[in-house]
């Protein structure tokens, strides 16, 4: 019993203290990294009627919080809301929702930012400043802060920080809030990131959500400055005149801290003008611009920078953070744009996937269909003026240049035959050239070249691939002339080669005999100069003996002539003899092919005979047998007879008159060549 009435004494002892520290005193303690919120249960300058916070002392949430310390709040007239403070990592956003504060103005969706706040940290700051209830402008970026959460409620992506029970409704409301900022990724800032060393991709296209209504007219809220800092500043933004809606600045590569109430950003692909185009611009905003194409141009206007309608000046090749809701940008190609008028052969640039074969009417009744090819170029400062006028190239190609290619090729095949149209195709081209320059230099194009193909039947048309397999042949068979022509000049060339093969090949030769030449010249230079010395050497000589000469020649001359003379006398009286001349002659023959016979060295009879009562020389005369009777065969076969001939007269003497001529002559010789040696020849 009496440990049970001392436990009771300790008790009530512990339960007074407890009372007297606790309730009556009010002794709080808060760590360093708490805050409190005090909530006053009655005051005599009674309570509040259309606010939650207490600013001048009546029941309800104080604006000021306890930090850390020990502080003195008697539970009979304080309630304590202990809470860590406020912690936001790095590289996150924190919204704000103001319970206390002046209602929201019709144009405004968010409570405008109060710098007297300091961050939300200052709860008197911010009501007596015109702080308004809601939604803030202003959002918590990294760091700590001491907030008191009943007058600021604090979103993160986790959590809905607040010392209240709130009714369902509220709950609902701030839920729905935090939903709305995750699906904007609102919790986070707004990276636009660089690859590398190069400008990335992207941009981003901001919507404001606050602030006055775009104007009358407008689809876009015009340009502010750069003092508003891309939209991290929604005040500054909204005093320099900004407005909701869609807005034609964009944030490029960095980081912002948007915040995502006030004003959203949609990522985008930034304007990339390749190289070999430029970009026309086609500005949807902007005020009304002066037309600069002149009173001339009936087609359109461009206007400056700035202005509504088709720039003059387009984007040249680059990369652009063009604002596509503010306008569009038309490429256009400032190379060679090659157009093919076939179903089969379509270009990278789309251009000409609607055009097809021209179907044309030749002069001689053939209905083929025709390819084309036409290369042209536009100028990069006549690009706006062609995107003023037709929309856009696609446009240009159906609606212009088809009709007006197929309509000229049209007129110009009724003028030709098939064969003409074949074979005249580059007289064709040339003229069409030359004709249809004029004709794009009226849509500001410049015609480069016309290409024709070769003609096309259908399937069910066989005439006309015969006719081009005639022509086919025809070329086969001049190309085979050529070909012809070409090998024979190649075997002729062969032939030299071959040549200049074998003289490179016997070079040692040719040259080796090109100075035995040399050699063997100057050895009968040497020899022409000996011999020239030994010829003056003769002469001289032979002038010495001049008289000897003659003397002796004239003595020998004499001796010939009168042998010569009795040599003569003895032929005449030989002829006599035999009874004409033409007998000498056959006796000279025997006697001459019976020497022969004899000194032959084939048997023409046996080696022994027996001679008929001749001598050792067979007959008298040194004659045998066979030697007469092959003189008698002879002039048998030489028509002579033996017997006519005997009977014959001979003559007795010779002509007297030719043989003194003969003698003269003689004579004369005889006289001249003592006179040519007497001379030293």
């Amino acid at each position: 019993m009496d440990i049970i009435l001392v436990l009771c004494i300790v008790l009530g002892v512990v339960f007074v203290l407890y009372l007297l520290i606790f309730v009556i005193l009010g002794i709080r303690v808060i760590s360093s990294d708490q805050v409190a919120v005090v909530e006053k249960w009655w005051s005599f300058k009674g309570s509040l009627k259309d606010s939650i916070i207490a600013l001048n002392g009546e029941a309800g949430y104080a604006p000021i919080l306890l930090r850390g310390g020990i502080h003195f709040r008697t539970a009979l007239m304080y309630k304590v809301h202990k809470y860590p403070l406020i912690t936001i990592p790095q590289g996150q956003i924190a919204y704000i929702f103001a319970r206390d504060g002046k209602p929201l103005e019709p144009t405004q969706t968010l409570g405008k930012v109060i710098t007297e706040a300091n961050n939300f940290q200052d709860v008197n700051g911010f009501l007596r400043n015109g702080g308004q209830r809601g939604p803030q402008r202003g959002i918590l970026r990294e760091g700590t802060y001491a907030i008191n959460l009943a007058q600021f409620i604090v979103i993160t992506p986790t959590d809905i920080k607040a010392v209240f029970n709130s009714s369902k409704s509220e709950r609902m409301e701030l839920v729905t809030m935090q939903k709305t900022l995750l699906d904007r990724n609102a919790f986070s800032p707004v990276i636009i990131m660089a690859q590398g060393a190069e400008a990335s991709d992207v941009m981003g296209i901001v919507t404001v959500h606050d602030g006055p209504s775009l104007q009358e007219g407008e689809i876009i809220a015009p340009y502010v400055g750069e003092a508003h800092a891309s939209f991290q500043d929604p005040e500054k933004f909204l005093e320099l005149g900004g407005r909701r809606g869609k807005q034609i600045q964009v944030l490029t590569d960095g980081t912002y801290y948007v915040n995502r109430l006030f004003a959203t950003v949609e990522f985008r692909a930034k304007t990339v003008v390749p190289i070999g185009f430029v970009g026309v611009v086609v500005s949807f905003f902007g005020k009304e611009g002066k037309d600069t194409t002149g009173e001339n141009y009936k087609h359109g206007e461009l206007v400056g920078e700035g202005c509504k309608g088709v720039l003059e000046k387009p984007l040249m090749p680059g990369k652009y953070a063009f604002n596509t809701d503010a306008g569009k940008v038309v490429l256009v190609p400032t190379t060679n744009i090659i157009l093919k008028w076939n179903k089969s052969e379509v270009g990278s640039h789309k251009y000409d996937e609607n055009l097809t074969e021209v179907d044309i009417i030749t002069k001689d009744a053939f209905e083929p269909s025709l390819p084309l090819s036409v290369v042209m170029h536009i100028d990069y400062k006549q690009a706006p003026w062609v995107i003023q006028r037709f929309g856009d190239i696609n446009m240009l190609v159906n609606q212009s240049l088809d009709p007006l290619v197929s309509a000229y090729f049209k007129d110009v095949a009724q003028t030709k035959t098939l064969i003409e149209l074949i074979q005249e195709r580059s007289e064709i081209r040339e003229r069409a050239l030359g004709e249809m320059l004029e004709k794009f230099q009226k849509y500001n194009l410049q015609l480069e070249e016309v290409l024709i193909g070769t003609p096309k039947a259908s399937t069910s048309d066989v005439q006309i691939e015969n006719i081009l397999t005639q022509l086919r042949e025809r070329q086969i068979a001049e190309e085979k002339k050529v070909t012809y022509q070409k090998q024979q000049s190649a075997a002729e060339s062969e032939k030299s080669l071959r040549e200049a093969q074998a003289v490179a090949e016997q070079q040692s030769y040719l040259t080796k005999s090109k100075i035995q030449i040399d050699i063997e010249r100057n050895n009968g230079a040497a020899l022409a100069s000996k011999a020239e010395q030994e010829a003056n050497q003769i002469i001289a000589l032979a002038k010495a003996n001049s008289s000897r000469i003659t003397l002796e020649g004239e003595a020998e001359a004499s001796k010939e002539s009168n042998v010569g003379l009795a040599k003569a006398r003895a032929i005449d009286a030989q002829v006599k003899a035999y009874g004409g001349a033409e007998f000498r002659v056959i006796q000279e023959i025997t006697d001459k092919l019976s020497d022969a016979i004899k000194n032959a060295k084939v048997d023409i009879v046996p080696r022994t005979m027996v001679n008929m009562g001749a001598g050792e020389g067979g007959t008298e005369n040194g004659s045998t047998i066979i030697d007469t009777l092959l003189k008698f065969i002879t002039m048998e076969k030489l028509g002579v007879s033996v017997k006519d001939s005997a009977e014959k007269p001979w003559r007795e003497e010779m002509d007297d008159a030719a043989v003194s001529q003969e003698t003269e002559g003689i004579k004369d010789k005889e006289e001249k060549e003592p006179q040519q040696n007497s001379d030293g020849v």
